[in-house]
């Protein structure tokens, strides 16, 4: 039986989805009661020769890095206070898979600059939010996957038409996240001028700028512009021209090769048996924009 909806996560009388075929498929997000159908022991999973794993069973639980303010992806509402989105449910799925229940779940979370010094440090087990894999931070963490695999747009208000693609920022104010790969390529290509790059903790800061006419283009992933747009139709859009490859991955320890072959088996899993289908189509497939799965690099 499939699990066509990941916001279903709990039937009456505490059913499982277990009872479907699909152990360990992620509860969803507006599940706040009764026993947590993806809660299994712990130490039922094992994994010798994997720190982050110990520390985690040692702890009774575990810390995932997040977002929290991108629509669709990683987002925390304001009043009440959960999580949701497509990497908010991957999240789940690699902690239900690794033996953790929705409620030994804790998440952190933690801005693009900080992403590296979280998982170092150890302050997170894991990290899911928008982290594209590149070479560059492959020297200080490790990546399972790719989960996803996105395409670097451009958000600008619905009635300006003066910004068609990447070609025509010249002139124009670009706002994105400081330290994130987007802003980084716009500053490479000189598709704008030195002065008219903008930079902030979050998107949504970028979004505020951009519909107060502060700024004249939000640009980071499609996927996170989309979840935008989404939200206000009538002042947003996205251009829909892609310049870019951006693979998701999920962040690690850098020497922790256990449990990044782990998770690399636990997303192929998803892929084969139709959950990762299940995932996107709950997520950002409400936004209309069909979703395919990655083909897996396992770096």
């Amino acid at each position: 039986m499939r699990v066509r909806s990941l916001a279903i996560g709990l039937l009456v009388g505490g059913l499982a989805l277990t009872a479907c075929g699909k152990e360990g498929t992620p509860a969803g997000s507006d599940v706040t009661e009764g026993p947590s159908t993806t809660q299994k022991v712990a130490s039922d999973v094992k994994l010798d020769g994997s720190p982050t794993f110990d520390r985690m069973t040692q702890n009774k639980k575990v810390v995932i890095g997040v977002k929290e303010d991108q629509p669709g992806l990683g987002y925390k509402d304001p009043t009440t206070g959960k999580y949701s989105g497509f990497d908010i449910e991957i999240a789940r799925l690699v902690a239900a898979k690794l033996g953790f229940g929705e409620d030994q779940i804790e998440y952190k979370t933690v801005q693009s600059a900080g992403r590296e010094a979280a998982l170092v440090n150890g302050d997170v087990d894991y990290y899911v939010g928008t982290y594209t894999i590149n070479d560059k931070r492959k020297e200080q963490i490790s990546f399972a996957g790719p989960y996803f695999v996105a395409g670097q747009d451009l958000l600008v208000r619905a009635d300006d038409d003066s910004i068609t693609s990447k070609d025509t920022l010249k002139g124009k104010k670009v706002c994105s996240v400081t330290g994130s790969t987007p802003i980084q390529r716009v500053r490479d290509g000189q598709l704008t001028e030195p002065g008219n790059i903008v930079e902030f903790q979050g998107y949504s800061q970028c979004v505020d700028k951009l519909l107060t006419k502060e700024v004249d283009a939000v640009t980071t992933d499609d996927a996170i512009l989309k979840g935008f747009a989404s939200q206000d139709p009538d002042n947003l859009k996205v251009v829909g021209k892609t310049f870019s490859d951006e693979p998701y991955g999920i962040g690690l320890n850098h020497d922790d090769k256990v449990l990044r072959d782990k998770v690399n088996d636990i997303l192929q899993g998803a892929i084969d048996d139709g959950t990762w289908q299940d995932i996107y189509d709950s997520t950002l497939g409400k936004s209309g924009s069909k979703g395919t799965p990655p083909t897996l690099e396992r770096y």
